[in-house]
């Protein structure tokens, strides 16, 4: 409860944040959006389930539609959504197929966001908390007494605020649609540049060069965004903000008053200074392009400072100067009076937490909060003092350098300068050395020449040192992780032209007729560089996946065809008499709970009797004249009926089996093998907790096979009763390992393409021999996170900082359903078929491993989008969910192809 009133605090504060830098929201801003599903959580905790209409799908229209009933507030805001509604049906019908007023997310959000702008929300929620008992339970968030009126009251800051519907440019506050990135790619990736701007440019990158009224406003624009992230927003976090913070940018010039800000993000810290003229809005869009004050603007991550110098004068505020790790110094940063300074270093020292911290750390003393650390210093020093003379030149610091550190993270440039000579003055060690070192750094105009050089000498040997070993880990990475991705023997096309057609039919039934000439490593290049012709893929499939093998003759694949003919329908025989042994369980389950529920044992024991009776009748009864019985609508030889009653026997007295033995039952009789040991055993031998697991196991590929790829064409009724059989019969098979969600999606092409139940079955087990790994049994899943993470490294290292800057997302999370399916569910069904083939041949021409690089050719393909919005983790996966059967397969093949041919070629080169 607590979380969900912090996180609906959070929304609150972000569309409060927005108002006071625009002055107005847009409708379409995506902290509405944000705000109504927070809402919609809120107002669905411990909703009464049982309560009238609450049963429906739309619980939020419902909860609506019921407190219209007795609130007209209420009921004017359910009046305008049906408006709205039958507007939004009125438009997806028309035939001029004009789009609609209302975003797809607003349409979701539809009732909670026209409450919102119709500045009614805050009183249906706190009509809500006045009438709890009616519609929540006790637990439920509006329930409470206390978070109940808080949530209501900070409704009335977003219910007071203006909303529009301009539809200039800069009047949205909305992240665009993953289509609306590409096309703006498309339009724009001609004028790309090669460096890497972030979303909201540096403030020391001046346009010169555009003169048009166009590029004025694009400027414009650029900086009123610039200036709105000084403020809180959702990438980053306001630690500390000061305003007349003085900068003196130049020798020659005064210092000017300038706003100081402290932002901290997933993994960074970052100072930004702006002056005034460019915060105050004074200046107009052409002056604002040319004001030679965006030179002075600072923006300076934390990563990049060593020592942090302060100084305090009485009376006159403090000066904060930052030292980088290169050794140079950052214009000073003049505080006003009034502890400003201590207090910046007090939220820059919170906000190094948990990874860095201030060394000396700032002393916290009660009710006073941080203070500077008590040091001393040497007033006055003399070489002829007598150290007893000493204490009584000593006074309290006003003067104190910190240096920032990162336990347990050795800095690459930690044996320079600072991170050594500079130890002892931290902790007030402060001797002749110290005293020149501190002189250097302060008074750069009365630095000794030889000691600069002397730095300057240090710092050259200190990053030419790191920049070798990063080089040699560069190659030992190459070396020894990637070596193991990819074949070594680099296998080019022939001839491109004739590759990149793939497998015609006309080459495959050369090669059936000549299988001497036509070599399997020939078939699998011409796969891998252009794929098969559809045509033939239900003849080849086969052979790639390992069905058969290359050379066969037709007289071998009959007897491998054969082979898994048998094998099929004894596995469909032995888990369809299973199962029916498991509705029979099912049966006596729901005849108990309704003894249960109120019959005798008398009457329950009466049931179970003429139950049994009548199955067996049943049973003697279905006996034909051709020795077949049914039961259950399964059909078995009539010579098993006897031994299937035996068999059945096994599961009674209190729902425990008996212990009987399949070779004492198949000993008396003579009859053909139909069930395996294997079965019967399982059936005698195994306690209750197996057929509980077959039980689970049918309930789970029920539910996936009524869902699968229903929307294509060839999965009629009948054809998702074949995917349901094969799917047992390799579940069935594998029991120890079950069906896990996603089973289905891998079988549903293979059935689709070779349209032959006992075909597909076997092509289906060759395949899961890899995919098995992927799921949570396996764990292969984690090896591709890794492989990823040193693939992208080496091969686009700019691409991996900028993953590594917005929150970390080089876990590559992102990809789970990518390597789960086999990138099923990324690409058109038709696509479907060419990538899987190109992988399966892939294993024999170029990499085992070519998942791998088809995962980063799609990240590859976007990296321009990527770069250019500047995606944290929640945007990567927003973008690529929308962008799912949009890929160009072609293209995202092609890049994966080249992505194998550089590693094997730095491989060749190391």
């Amino acid at each position: 409860m607590n979380y969900l009133l912090h996180s609906f605090h959070f929304q609150v504060k972000q569309i409060m944040e927005e108002a006071v830098t625009r002055k107005f929201v847009h409708e379409d801003s995506s902290h509405i959006i944000a705000l109504c599903g927070m809402v919609e959580i809120c107002l669905l905790h411990m909703l009464k389930r049982r309560a009238s209409g609450f049963l429906r799908t739309d619980k939020i229209a419902a909860l609506f539609t019921k407190v219209g009933k007795t609130y007209d507030v209420a009921s004017e805001i359910c009046r305008k959504v049906q408006e709205l509604l039958q507007q939004v049906e009125g438009r997806q019908a028309s035939t001029t197929n004009k789009p609609s007023s209302l975003s797809p997310q607003a349409i979701k959000h539809i009732w909670v966001r026209t409450a919102l702008i119709e500045r009614v929300l805050d009183k249906i929620v706190q009509y809500l908390v006045d009438n709890n008992s009616k519609y929540y339970e006790r637990e439920a968030l509006l329930a409470d007494p206390v978070f109940g009126p808080i949530l209501a009251c900070l409704l009335v800051g977003p219910c007071a605020l203006d909303y529009t519907k301009l539809k200039t440019a800069d009047h949205f506050w909305t992240d665009p649609s993953a289509d609306e990135l590409v096309q703006r790619h498309r339009i724009h990736g001609t004028h790309s540049r090669q460096d890497s701007p972030s979303k909201r440019p540096a403030l020391g990158i001046r346009k010169r060069h555009s003169s048009g009224s166009t590029s004025e406003d694009r400027f414009a624009a650029s900086a009123r965004d610039y200036v709105e992230s000084l403020h809180q927003n959702s990438r980053t976090h306001l630690l500390y903000g000061k305003n007349n913070v003085l900068v003196q940018p130049k020798d020659d010039m005064e210092a000017i008053p300038g706003y100081l800000s402290l932002h901290q993000s997933s993994d960074s810290l970052t100072l930004k200074w702006t002056p005034n003229q460019l915060m105050n809005g004074n200046l107009g869009d052409s002056e604002l392009e040319k004001s030679i004050y965006w030179d002075y603007a600072l923006i300076v991550p934390f990563s990049q400072i060593v020592c942090i110098h302060c100084h305090q004068q009485p009376d006159q505020g403090g000066t904060l100067v930052l030292v980088s790790q290169d050794g140079i110094q950052r214009p000073p940063l003049h505080f006003p009076p009034g502890g400003h300074l201590l207090a910046f270093l007090s939220c820059l020292e919170n906000g190094l937490l948990p990874r860095g911290q201030l060394e000396p750390p700032l002393w916290s003393q009660q009710g006073k909060g941080k203070v500077f650390p008590k040091l001393r210093k040497r007033n006055s020093y003399n070489r002829s003092m007598d150290m007893e003379e000493m204490p009584s030149v000593m006074e309290t610091a006003t003067d104190y350098v910190f240096r920032i550190i990162y336990p347990g993270h050795r800095h690459e440039n930690s044996k320079d300068f600072y991170s050594s000579g500079f130890t002892d003055l931290v902790v007030g060690r402060i001797n002749v050395f110290d005293a020149c070192v501190l002189n250097i750094a302060l008074f750069p105009n009365r630095t000794p020449l030889k000691l600069l050089c002397e730095s300057m000498k240090r710092q050259i040997v200190s990053r030419a040192f790191y920049g070798w070993l990063a080089y040699c880990r560069h190659l030992s990475t190459v070396r020894t992780h990637l070596s193991a991705l990819v074949n070594h023997s680099i296998i080019p096309p022939d001839k491109p032209m004739s590759a990149a057609e793939g497998l015609s039919k006309e080459f495959w039934s050369k090669y059936q007729k000549d299988k001497k000439n036509y070599k399997e490593l020939e078939l699998l290049r011409r796969v891998y560089y252009g794929g098969v012709q559809h045509d033939i893929r239900k003849e080849v499939w086969p052979f790639l996946l390992g069905h058969y093998k290359f050379g066969m003759n037709k007289k071998e694949m009959e007897l491998v065809d054969g082979d898994i003919v048998r094998r099929y329908q004894k596995v469909m025989s032995e888990w369809k008499a299973c199962e029916v042994v498991v509705k029979l369980r099912e049966k006596e389950s729901q005849t108990a709970t309704k003894f249960s529920s109120g019959s005798s044992i008398d009457s329950h024991v009466q049931r179970l009797i003429h139950r049994d009776s009548t199955i067996s009748n049943d049973v003697r009864q279905n006996w034909g004249n051709n020795g077949l019985f049914m039961t259950c609508g399964l059909q078995f030889p009539a010579w098993l009926a006897q031994e299937f009653w035996e068999l059945k026997n096994c599961f009674k007295m209190n729902g425990h089996l008996k212990s009987c033995h399949s070779s004492k039952i198949r000993h008396n009789r003579q009859y053909p093998p139909l069930f395996s040991n294997r079965f019967i055993t399982s059936l005698c031998i195994f306690q209750i907790e197996m057929l509980d697991t077959v039980a689970l196991n049918l309930h789970r590929i029920d539910k996936d096979v009524q869902r699968c790829d229903r929307n294509y064409w060839y999965f009629t009724a009948e054809n998702l009763e074949k995917l349901r059989n094969i799917m047992c019969s390799y579940v069935w098979e594998h029991l120890e390992v079950g069906y896990v969600q996603g089973m289905c999606d891998l079988l549903a092409p293979l059935m689709v393409i070779l349209d032959k139940d006992e075909l597909a079955y076997s092509c289906f087990t060759h395949l899961m021999k890899r995919m098995s790994q992927n799921f949570p049994n396996g764990g292969a899943m984690d090896t591709h996170f890794a492989n990823m993470r040193s693939l992208i490294q080496i091969l686009d290292s700019e691409l991996f900082e900028l993953m590594h800057q917005n929150g970390d997302y080089t876990h590559f999370y992102f990809c789970y359903r990518w390597f789960l399916l086999d990138f099923k569910r990324e690409l058109l069904y038709e696509d479907v078929f060419t990538v899987w083939e190109v992988i399966w041949a892939a294993k024999h021409i170029s990499s085992e491993h070519f998942v791998l690089f088809i995962a980063l050719a799609l990240v590859e393909s976007y990296r321009e989008i990527i770069r250019d919005n500047n995606m944290d983790f929640t945007d990567i996966i927003k973008f690529f969910n929308e962008m799912a059967e949009h890929h160009n397969a072609q293209e995202i093949l092609k890049i994966a192809r080249d992505l194998v041919c550089k590693v094997q070629t730095l491989i060749e080169n190391k």
